[in-house]
């Protein structure tokens, strides 16, 4: 059954979001992530593995500055979540580690890529137990001064 939105004809059933569940070693990593104890930049960067409909691992890098994360994104893809764990140096000298979400929607992917990861990103940031979300829609915005003004 369609039914009519403006003036264009809508299939409700192409227009739903896809939830995809959270693969779970990946849930046990970022378990694991939260609470490490190490004082180094760390990222784990995350991707939609559409044929099973599961948010899998990507990769994790170690001792990564903002600026070489930002390297690592794809422009054009919309295959990225991240979870990002930085020093943070404030001004009155205390240090701290935030533990960051940050979703890359670049303009320009397909849209069916863009609702898959949009309808995703919420259950994996719950998942997490994350608190600092963040969307980038162009990837050079991933800088040190950005996450700062976070």
């Amino acid at each position: 059954m369609n039914k009519w939105v403006g003036l264009s004809n809508v299939d409700p059933k192409s227009e739903s979001l896809v939830v995809c569940d959270v693969a779970e070693d990946l849930v046990e990593k970022l378990r694991k992530f939260r609470f490490r104890k190490e004082t180094n930049n760390a990222a784990i960067i995350m991707k939609i593995d559409k044929d099973k409909r599961l948010v899998v691992l990507d990769e994790e890098l170690e001792g990564i500055s903002p600026d070489e994360l930002k390297d690592e994104l794809p422009e054009r893809q919309p295959r990225t979540f991240i979870v990002y764990s930085y020093k943070y140096q404030h001004d009155d000298g205390r240090v701290s580690y935030p533990l960051c979400f940050i979703f890359s929607s670049p303009v320009g992917c397909k849209p069916e890529q863009q609702m898959m990861y949009a309808g995703s990103k919420n259950k994996l940031v719950q998942t997490a137990e994350l608190t600092k979300v963040f969307e980038i829609r162009n990837t050079e915005d991933l800088t040190e001064e950005w996450l700062r003004e976070k």
